[in-house]
């Protein structure tokens, strides 16, 4: 019976490669993973200065609505927007017929009840010298007295009702009364105002504040020494100080701040009204930890920071309570203890409870 011949290529080709790779395998000792390499500071408490920089505008310590104090149609306007005004200076005037009218009907009842009093006059002297002669009776005399007495008053009466007429027709020329500049108008030539009806706002002369719309968390602490630092945005040399005037008792609901006015201890020429300034208020220090911002990162939807142990050489996330961000650093509120270590350089690949290389310690 013929021999089949045995397939050999294979079992041969498995053999020869299991021979090349054996050697090669054997010889390749595992490797450790090399740690990760950062760099970490020492948390302390220091004593932390916070300074805060906000943005405002400068504006009048005092303003006022000017207003005709009678009703009529505006004849012309005389003045303008950002108009420095007088006192005396007129600023508008009304159409003054009915005004007019009104002083000449005055001035006419004056010169009736003049009239009367003259007569009552006449007629009274002559029943006091009847009086004497005993040619009149005491009830006609009596008589006369009382009607000069009533001519009298209603002389004195229409006397009164003529300054006044008077009065009413300077009305119709709108004055300030107080040197200022205009800031706004409320209305043109031609247009009907009524008494009380503002047609100017008048900034007064005089003292200055700096207004700011400022957070409500800082309203809990004041200034250390009380003063805000006051720097005109276009010129950072012209300066000047300030106290706090006025808070308000509401919250801006466009801004969701504070209005807060801060008087100006004295007025630069260049700090005009509307100037953009800067207040700078410096608060007490107190005593909290701070660490560079490259040590923060995000860790279950809150700002935590990595912990180094410094037995077993691992990290750790650790939320943390940022109070403020001061320039290049954070100040915490909480989360941190002096004397831990903090991982500031490395942190973008690091994991809970990896094990890391130290390759430099900086400060806070």
């Amino acid at each position: 019976m013929p021999l089949r011949p045995i397939p050999l290529a294979a079992p041969l080709a498995a053999a020869l490669l299991a021979a090349l790779a054996g050697p090669a395998a054997a010889g390749d000792a595992p490797q450790p993973a090399s740690l990760a390499e950062v760099k970490t500071v020492t948390a302390a408490r220091n004593a932390v200065a916070g300074e805060v920089v906000l943005t405002g505008d400068v504006q009048a310590k005092f303003l006022s609505n000017v207003a005709f104090r009678v009703t009529g149609k505006i004849a012309e306007r005389l003045a303008e927007v950002g108009d420095h005004v007088g006192a005396d200076q007129v600023l508008a005037r009304l159409e003054p017929q009915e005004q007019r009218v009104n002083v000449e009907t005055a001035e006419a009842a004056l010169t009736s009840a003049e009239a009367l009093l003259t007569q009552a006059k006449v007629n009274f002297e002559r029943q006091q010298a009847l009086m004497r002669s005993g040619y009149t009776t005491r009830s006609s005399y009596d008589q006369a007295e009382q009607n000069l007495r009533t001519t009298q008053a209603s002389v004195d009466s229409a006397r009164a009702a003529l300054g006044s007429a008077k009065e009413q027709f300077t009305y119709t020329e709108l004055k300030p009364g107080v040197a200022g500049i205009i800031t706004a108008r409320n209305a043109e030539a031609g247009q009907v105002v009524s008494s009380g009806q503002t047609v100017f706002t008048l900034a007064h002369d005089g003292p200055r504040d700096a207004v700011f719309i400022v957070p409500e968390t800082l309203l809990t602490t004041r200034p250390a020494e009380g003063r805000i630092d006051i720097i005109l945005q276009s010129d950072p040399r012209i300066r000047t100080t300030g106290a706090v005037r006025e808070i308000s008792p509401t919250i801006d609901p466009g801004t969701g701040g504070v209005r807060v006015k801060i008087a100006l201890d004295s007025v630069p020429p260049a700090m005009t009204l509307g100037a953009v300034v800067l207040g700078r208020g410096r608060f007490r220090p107190q005593e909290a930890v701070t660490l560079p911002w490259s040590a923060l990162f995000r860790w279950n939807d809150a700002p935590a920071v990595w912990v180094l142990d410094p037995k077993t050489r691992t990290v750790a996330p650790k939320p943390v309570g940022i109070a403020r961000y001061a320039g290049s650093a954070i100040v915490l509120s909480g989360g941190i203890e002096a004397g831990e270590q903090v991982v500031t350089a490395g942190i973008q690949l690091l994991r809970p409870g990896q094990q890391v290389a130290v390759v430099g310690e900086g400060s806070p």
